[in-house]
């Protein structure tokens, strides 16, 4: 590990101990309390009561563990960790300042760590599409996540948002307790190439959401695809240079109550103004990987998402406990786009003992598909270097379609902790055939301080 991973990481560790002890000193009937919503505590009542002022202080973290048990690529057996800690707050700006249905937040997180998919899992060559460890990602860096002010109009129909965020707070949005990131936030996110950033990204965005009623609303958003928010050190960039264009997103969500149970339906589609590459013909129409000209350019890309939770079963009446079912599909661009599908289905049953009320079990599969084209441009690549043999490091690997699947029970020892133990089978990773498939362990912990 670098030193100055090695740095930043301490200094966070080192804060959020610190935090501890202050906490600890202040309230220690509170701090560390079962029945509290918050690892520190509520700080002898000022947190609540800042709360009540309009003020909601909010500190988490998440770790995940991926160790390779058997199969991938490099079977050479090891772990690795990686993490994520947040730091925002949520403002009421009508408590505080009088400002009739007003809302802002910020918040700031920081990831740290490795990743067991990138060489233990998938060949590096080739990656996978997945990955064991949702949290890793986006550099070891702080981020500037959200920066929004919120307003209500005309009795609460219409709904504006605007500042900087990312797509998936508002759109194809999805719950993240599963570790592998097939099953956890907005899918179109993982898969629209380059366009679409999920969290911790932001970037400059305006939602705007109309209620059509109590279980039915229409969304609409415009958000700035500016890749160079990417970039290392650029996670406080508020500027619009190295603008490519905007992705506009828009959606239906209908939240009815089958059997008096809750769900969720969302259907969606998504546009970006940039210019896209194509992912096979160059300029002229024909296979760039043979003749080595520039990949042909469109002037956009897009594509399309359903979304279905619902909870099927109460638990001897008790609606906060039963079987809850979730599926996700995304569709996109072939001319353009790696992916051009994907789907998941998860099935979680919340309290499945009477003496473990607040567990979960989850289990879920899912299905990345690679463009029929990629596989060709590899083909043809290949062809082109006059290699066949897929040990010779000049080879592109063929990818085709990646499967994942994910068994965890989650324990939830407090109020403000969650462990989560997990297994995960990879079938083909990255699509390769070459690759054995893989069994990985891991570990999810989910804190509230």
């Amino acid at each position: 590990m670098k030193k100055k991973h090695v740095n930043a990481r301490l200094i966070c560790q080192v804060s959020a101990a610190a935090a501890l002890v202050l906490a600890g000193n202040a309230m220690a009937a509170d701090a560390f309390s079962s029945d509290s919503k918050w690892m520190t505590g509520d700080w002898g009542g000022e947190r609540t009561r800042l709360i009540e002022q309009g003020i909601d202080i909010k500190a988490d973290y998440v770790g995940e563990v991926g160790g390779n048990l058997n199969g991938g690529y490099n079977d050479d057996k090891t772990a690795r960790y990686a993490d994520q800690f947040g730091l925002g707050v949520a403002l009421d700006l009508q408590k505080l300042w009088g400002w009739d249905n007003t809302q802002a937040k910020i918040q700031l997180t920081n990831r740290n760590g490795y990743n067991i998919s990138n060489d233990r899992v998938g060949d590096p060559r080739a990656g996978t599409l997945s990955s064991s460890q949702e949290v890793y990602g986006r550099g070891h860096m702080v981020r500037l996540t959200q920066l929004w002010i919120q307003h209500q109009f005309f009795d609460n129909k219409l709904d504006v948002k605007a500042g900087y965020f990312g797509e998936g707070e508002d759109f194809n949005t999805f719950p993240c307790d599963f570790q592998n990131l097939a099953f956890c936030g907005s899918q179109v996110g993982n898969w629209a190439t380059n366009i679409w950033y999920n969290w911790p990204v932001s970037q400059a965005a305006i939602r705007v959401k109309y209620n059509i009623n109590d279980e039915l609303y229409a969304q609409i958003g415009a958000y700035n695809q500016n890749p160079s928010q990417l970039e290392h050190g650029n996670g406080f960039k508020l500027s619009g240079s190295g603008t490519k264009g905007t992705v506009l997103p828009v959606e239906l969500v209908w939240s009815p109550k089958v059997n008096s149970l809750p769900g969720e339906y969302r259907v969606g589609y998504y546009k970006s103004t940039a210019d896209a590459d194509d992912v096979r013909e160059d300029v002229n129409g024909f296979d760039a990987a043979t003749t080595g000209d520039a990949y042909k350019s469109h002037n956009s890309k897009s594509g399309y998402w359903f979304v279905a939770q619902q909870q099927l079963t109460s638990h001897n009446g008790d609606a906060t406990r039963g079987l809850n079912i979730a599926a996700n599909a995304t569709f996109h661009d072939k001319d353009t786009n790696f992916i051009d599908n994907y789907q998941s289905v998860m099935f979680v049953y919340k309290g499945p003992f009477d003496a473990r009320p607040k567990d979960d079990i989850g289990i879920g599969a899912a299905r990345i598909h690679v463009n029929d084209d990629v596989k060709k441009n590899a083909e043809l690549l290949n062809a082109s270097n006059g290699v066949s043999d897929y040990d010779n490091p000049v080879f592109s690997p063929i990818r085709e379609t990646e499967y994942n699947y994910e068994l965890n029970y989650g324990f939830h020892v407090t109020n403000w902790l969650t462990v989560r133990p997990n297994l995960q089978y990879i079938t083909h990773p990255g699509g390769v055939d070459e690759v054995d498939n893989a069994l990985v362990a891991g570990l999810k912990i989910q804190s509230t301080f």
